[in-house]
């Protein structure tokens, strides 16, 4: 007997499949706010605090929205378990009835014994690694020193695309003098590292697959 599917179903699954090879958007970079006009200066004074002030000791490093950051991506994740379970009982009984007289009894009748066992165990283990630099530019300074970070990086390939998508908040004062920051250090931090193209199709499972899989009882 062969399951007639309705159309819209089989719509939905196709859309969510090619939904799966969207780029999310939110990441593109922050652009710096229009330059302030600044005001006259009455008093013949050449300082001028909103022209690109900056301290000496803070140097050149991003401190405004629309600077660059480097995140230096060094992302390892190593998770392990195990788990081993042993029960063991024995038990056993032993009488000894007369064995002469009127109440006299077979003695190996009423011998009884037992003994059970169990052995298990279980074993789990992933390892993933990311390795690489993406700059990213400051969407947002807050009061307490930290940033909001966010960018992405789009390479495109004969047999596809792949990108790059990252954001979090950092601390302004753990950006060193070339403007990079490790990604350990960046706070809430999403990363994605995902693509479209001939070759993840190849490897991902077909939507009418995926369907079947999804609806199946067994």
């Amino acid at each position: 007997m062969i399951r007639k599917l309705p159309i819209s179903a089989l719509c939905l699954v196709m859309l969510a499949g090619c939904a799966a090879d969207q780029r999310p958007a939110g990441f593109t970079a922050t652009l710096p706010p229009p330059p302030v006009a600044a005001p006259a200066q009455a008093n013949g004074a050449i300082f001028n605090a909103s022209a690109g002030y900056a301290p000496l000791h803070f140097g050149q490093r991003a401190h405004r929205v629309g600077d660059l950051v480097t995140v230096v991506l060094m992302e390892r994740t190593t998770t392990s378990k195990s788990a081993d379970s042993t029960q063991s009982r024995d038990g056993s009984i032993s009488l000894t009835p007369p064995t002469a007289g009127p109440f006299a009894f077979n003695p190996n009748v009423l011998n009884s014994g037992g003994s059970s066992s169990f052995n298990g165990g279980g074993d789990a283990s992933q390892t993933s690694s990311l390795r690489g630099d993406l700059t990213v530019t400051i969407a947002e300074v807050r009061p307490n020193g930290t940033a909001l970070v966010k960018g992405e990086k789009v390479m495109q390939f004969s047999q596809g695309e792949e990108w790059v998508q990252l954001a979090g908040i950092i601390r302004l004062a753990d950006i060193d003098q070339d403007n990079r920051i490790a990604s350990q250090r960046v706070a809430d931090a999403q990363i994605t590292y995902a693509g479209k193209g001939a070759v993840q199709r190849a490897s991902r499972e077909g939507w009418l697959s995926r369907f079947f899989n999804t609806v199946t009882p067994f």
